[in-house]
C-alpha cells in the first residue's frame, strides 16, 4: 500500500506491445495536492503511461496504486468513479451541446439516466437542479459564466480546454491527468490555464500530473518532474534540477 502523503504511485510500470517496449519498469509518485510534470520527446512513453494509469491499457507488468487501493486492471469507467480524471490532448466535448450541458453530461449515477426512473420526474429532479447549481456557479467562479448557454462549437480553444478540465469538479475528482492542456494556444492563455490548476489545487485540494511540451509554462508552476525516454524515467526532480540536468538537456532539448 502506498503512503498516506500520497495520491497515485505507479511502481516499476511496464507495457509491451510486442517486441517494443513502450514503458519499461517506471516509477513514479504524485503526493497529495502534488502538480507534477511528465515530460520527454515525442515517443517517450508519456501518454502509454497515461493510458496504464486509467485503464485504457493493462500493463506487462508493474502496479498502479491510488489513493491506498490498485487499480490496475480497472477499466476506465471504473478509475474514473475512483476520483481520477483524465483530460486528452484534442478535448472530446460534444460540439453540439451548451456549455452547461457538457459539465452536466459528466456526473456519474445521475438518476435520470436510467430507464426506469427517467418517466418519473420527482425521481430524479432534486438531483438535477442541484447539479445545474453546482455546474452554474462552477462556471461563473472560473470566469465561463458568460459562455453557460453557448455551444462549445461557437468557443476558442483555450476555453474549450478550461471547460473539460472544470467538467471533473463536478465529479469526485481527488486528481487530474492532464494531457498537454497548453497545446494550440497563445504563451498568456497558457499561463492562464496553468493558473487554473494552481487554483484547483490551493482551493479544492487536487493532486495533477501533468504531460506538457511547453516548458516556458510548465516549469514555473509544476512542484516536482519526470523526465521520460525510450520508455524509461531518465531524471526526476525540482523543475531547476531537471532543466540543468545534461541528460534531459542532451536526450529532450537537444543539447
Amino acid at each position: 500500500m502506498i503512503g498516506t502523503n500520497i495520491t497515485l504511485e505507479v511502481k516499476e510500470v511496464a507495457k509491451y506491445f510486442g517486441g517494443v517496449r513502450a514503458l519499461d519498469g517506471v516509477s513514479i509518485k504524485v503526493p497529495n495536492k502534488g502538480i507534477v510534470g511528465l515530460i520527454g520527446p515525442n515517443g517517450s512513453g508519456k501518454t502509454t503511461l497515461f493510458n496504464v494509469i486509467t485503464g485504457f491499457y493493462l500493463p506487462t507488468k508493474g502496479e498502479v496504486w491510488f489513493k491506498g487501493e490498485r487499480i490496475d486492471g480497472l477499466n476506465p469507467n471504473e478509475v474514473f468513479l475512483k476520483g481520477l480524471v483524465r483530460t486528452f490532448q484534442i478535448p472530446r466535448l460534444f460540439k453540439s451541446l451548451t456549455v452547461l450541458e457538457n459539465v452536466l453530461v459528466t456526473p456519474p449515477r445521475q438518476i435520470g439516466e436510467k430507464v426506469l426512473y427517467s418517466p418519473i420526474t420527482s425521481k430524479w429532479v432534486n438531483q438535477e437542479e442541484s447539479l445545474v447549481e453546482k455546474a452554474v456557479n462552477l462556471l461563473h467562479r472560473f470566469g465561463l459564466g458568460n459562455f453557460i448557454h453557448s455551444r462549445i462549437s461557437e468557443l476558442s480553444a483555450a476555453h474549450i480546454k478550461m471547460i473539460e478540465t472544470l467538467r471533473g469538479l463536478i465529479t469526485n475528482a481527488y486528481m487530474y491527468l492532464l494531457d498537454e492542456p497548453a497545446a494550440g494556444v497563445a504563451y498568456n492563455t497558457a499561463r492562464e490555464l496553468f493558473t487554473m490548476v494552481k487554483r484547483l489545487r490551493d482551493e479544492e485540494g487536487l493532486a495533477f500530473l501533468i504531460i506538457e511540451h511547453r516548458l516556458e509554462v510548465l516549469m514555473d508552476f509544476v512542484d516536482y518532474v519526470y523526465v521520460l525516454h525510450n520508455g524509461k524515467l531518465l531524471a526526476e526532480g525540482t523543475p531547476r534540477e531537471v532543466m540543468n540536468n545534461p541528460k534531459v538537456i542532451q536526450a529532450y532539448l537537444g543539447g
